[in-house]
């Protein structure tokens, strides 16, 4: 055999190799192949191609490089966006690489060509009946491959079966089947016939027998399972695939769900549990529906959070920073929870308490919680209990039901990914029974430091531990609450906020909020200390703030409208002209009497939005006797006018009242606003003095109010909301106001702010009630 050496441009081919007779386009980015295809057309068109061993190889030396490669023609050239270049090439002969290098810019190989590759010797060479045979078992075995295949043309095959001589029909055959690079490069690098005659025939043998395994597989696959199941149909070929290969590195669900039960973080109870359901599971494989749950309820115990906890915050002074920041006030409840802190903090345990925050709408409770969450370093999650009327919400429900799942208490230790989050509780006293279940009954086992320990949800079987849980509920009345679920919180008033308060969380937190929620933060936009104080007292009746809020937002939204219909730089709000972006007062503070009057009394009351000043107005005219009640009064304020009644016409001798009196005229007690309805154990000391005053016509204090019920005996009873009624005699501008003896623990508690200005007086009898509230005596 006579070698012919020669230069030449050459190229690299990633993932592709090229054949002598085959044409074929390939495209070149890199500026090395560029050149080389320059430089080749600028010659004689002919072009050096071989296939790199790697083809993620971005500057292949001649290690890189296979030694083999093929002689080609450049035949068309177009150039593509991005400084491609699409080839069109025809192989010509095989050839082999002894040198390469760079030169002008691109790869410059030196080669030697194969001219003629018939000098082997192989049995039947020279033979005409031996040269048939190879020629018989090559179109044999590529007939039986084409029928396998499926995809090979028949014209193909018919082109490929007329060939009668050797060569050119290894030729063929190895360019017109699908290969890999791997093995073109293999028959590429077969310089001689007989060696690429051998290794065409193990080729085509091989894949004949790759593809009748396939359709064995299929088969067996086909004859197991119902056409219409596509689920299990993709199942049963991944299983049979693996039964014939023997592959056993993949690993399948339950296998999976193994190893994550050995990373999970929880007792041997709850992993010996999971094992079981996973074995379950593994046993399934053919009940889709049985499956599928066993799947949810395997991934719902590996995401709770068993013994996963998070670190609590231990720096008291940054916690009471960050609940200071947040919120104006509260102190009471700030305290409790720095007091909780410094306890685990020094005992690295501890049983965490339920803490109940108790308060009228819009003060706070729900705000706390979360800030309370974020000065202790604690995941939050937020349960709303209002209008839940399904002891399964939460207990769970039991896994024999259809769409079965956790109650929202497991589910909310889920969310959270720990042990020990902050979990709110919204609105328990709004949770309701019927013939579902009683849902408080339910909170028992979750709220009991005792039972919480074990909690037993009815989907997840397993006890959950929830002694770490920092429970905090709210709620708005504690008469909702029921007293065995009651008995197990720790109760927190959270009262009515007093005006200065207000104007303190207004400039410091809800002004800021909403100019950053109507997009005002670019512009000049002040809303000053009197437009603030009117908006408290004349535009809102609350005992929060969540009515200023919105006052607020409506002036923000006014002021964006006016910036940009009105092209302004700079909005300003104040006192006097705050009645053109909220319209007229809606309310008016009922201020104190400026004289003195007969029968009429200032009495003090507590109400959802706060505490509101009530005259009590008394008439007596002739008649026969009879009492009537008007102004909405409930069944317990009736109660305390009878007994006011009573006491008067006990103690009638003492204030000179004729004896025929109460027989010969009819006594009117009315409550102004009738349409308001009103109720409370707190209005006896307020009517008793009213009809006293009628009866004798004695004129009662006009700056005087008063708080207290009445015993027939004359007795001044304990109330309750004693803050509120005495923020709205201050309001309503009253001078001395009349509480019962028994509150003067509570007046204590009270901020010196709301006192400052009062003369509280504290009562034990009407004896006392009456001297102080009478103008003089008869």
């Amino acid at each position: 055999m006579s070698e012919e050496i020669t230069r030449m441009p050459a190229v690299a081919l990633r993932g592709m190799t090229i054949l002598p007779s085959m044409i074929v386009h390939f495209d070149v980015s890199r500026d090395k192949s560029i050149k080389a295809i320059e430089q080749a057309m600028t010659a004689d068109q002919k072009l050096f191609v071989v296939t790199q061993r790697d083809p993620e190889a971005s500057d292949p030396g001649i290690d890189d490089l296979y030694h083999i490669g093929t002689v080609v023609e450049i035949k068309q050239l177009v150039k593509l966006p991005k400084n491609i270049i699409r080839v069109l090439v025809e192989g010509l002969e095989r050839a082999e690489l002894l040198e390469m290098e760079v030169s002008a810019g691109y790869l410059d190989a030196k080669v030697a060509t194969f001219p003629d590759v018939k000098d082997q010797d192989y049995p039947g060479k020279g033979d005409e009946v031996g040269q048939q045979a190879m020629i018989r078992n090559l179109k044999e075995l590529f007939q039986k491959y084409a029928q396998a295949n499926g995809k090979i043309s028949q014209e193909l095959v018919r082109q490929i079966m007329e060939i009668e001589d050797l060569e050119h029909l290894t030729d063929q055959i190895a360019i017109h089947i699908p290969l890999y690079y791997e093995e073109k490069q293999r028959i590429l690098e077969a310089v001689f016939l007989y060696d690429r005659y051998e290794e065409l025939c193990v080729i085509l043998a091989n894949e004949e027998n790759i593809m009748r395994i396939k359709v064995q597989l299929q088969e067996k696959v086909k004859a197991r399972i119902d056409k219409n199941q596509k689920e299990y149909i993709l199942r049963e070929q991944l299983k049979l695939i693996r039964e014939e290969l023997g592959d056993d590195t993949t690993l399948d669900d339950a296998q999976h769900f193994l190893e994550e039960t050995e990373k999970l973080t929880a007792g041997e109870e709850v992993k010996e549990k999971i094992r079981k359901e996973i074995k379950r599971f593994s046993n399934s494989a053919g009940n889709t529906s049985e499956a599928g749950v066993i799947r949810g309820y395997i991934e719902t115990l590996l995401e709770m959070p068993w013994d996963k906890m998070s670190e609590d915050n231990e720096d008291i002074s940054a916690a009471r920073k960050q609940l200071d920041q947040d919120h104006y006030g509260l102190e009471k409840v700030k305290e409790r929870v720095l007091e909780f802190l410094a306890v685990r903090t020094l005992t690295r345990k501890g049983d965490s308490p339920i803490l109940c925050l108790v308060g009228p709408p819009g003060t706070g409770k729900t705000s706390i919680a979360k800030s309370i969450a974020e000065a202790l370093n604690k995941q939050y999650v937020r349960i709303c209990l209002g209008g839940v009327r399904d002891e399964a919400e939460i207990r769970g429900h039991r896994r024999t039901y259809v769409g079965a799942m956790p109650g929202r208490i497991a589910n909310g230790l889920k969310m959270a990914g720990v042990k020990n989050p902050l979990m709110l509780l919204d609105e328990v006293d709004k949770v309701s029974s019927d013939y579902k279940g009683d849902t408080s009954s339910a909170l028992l086992e979750v709220l009991d430091p005792e039972q919480n320990v074990r909690f037993r949800d009815h989907y997840i079987e397993i006890p959950v531990d929830l002694s770490e849980v920092l429970f905090i509920a709210t709620a708005n009345d504690v008469q909702g609450i029921p007293r065995p679920l009651l008995d197990r919180m720790e109760l927190i008033e959270i009262s009515s906020y007093t005006e200065n308060e207000k104007l303190h969380i207004a400039k410091e937190h809800l002004l800021k909020k909403q100019i950053r929620k109507h997009g005002l933060e670019n512009y000049t936009f002040t809303v000053s200390d009197g437009a603030l104080k009117k908006m408290i007292t004349s535009y809102t009746r609350e005992a929060g703030v969540r009515g200023l809020e919105r006052r607020i937002g409506e002036i923000c939204r006014k002021a964006a409208k006016e910036i940009l219909e009105e092209k302004k730089t700079a909005v300003r709000i104040t006192e006097s002209n705050l009645s053109r972006y909220l319209g007229k007062e809606r309310y008016h503070v009922e201020k104190a009497n400026e004289k003195d009057e007969v029968g009429i009394v200032r009495g003090l009351a507590w109400t959802s939005v706060g505490g509101v000043t009530l005259q009590v107005e008394v008439n007596c005219m002739p008649g026969k006797g009879d009492f009537k009640l008007t102004g909405q009064i409930g069944d317990v304020m009736k109660e305390s006018a009878q007994t006011a009644i009573s006491y008067i016409r006990s103690v009638g001798d003492k204030w000179n009242i004729d004896r025929g009196f109460f027989r010969e005229h009819d006594i009117h007690i009315h409550i102004p606003e009738g349409a308001v309805p009103k109720d409370g154990p707190s209005a006896g000391i307020t009517m008793a003095t009213a009809i006293l005053s009628a009866i004798t016509e004695i004129p009662v204090r006009a700056d005087v109010a008063m708080t207290g019920e009445i015993t027939l005996r004359g007795r001044v009873l304990p109330i309750g909301g004693l803050k509120e009624k005495l923020l709205a005699a201050k309001n309503a501008g009253m001078h001395r106001v009349l509480v019962p003896e028994k509150n003067r623990v509570d007046v204590q508690e009270i901020s010196g702010e709301i006192k400052k200005g009062l003369d509280i007086r504290f009562m034990e009898n009407m004896d006392e009630v009456l001297e102080l509230a009478l103008c003089s005596q008869k």
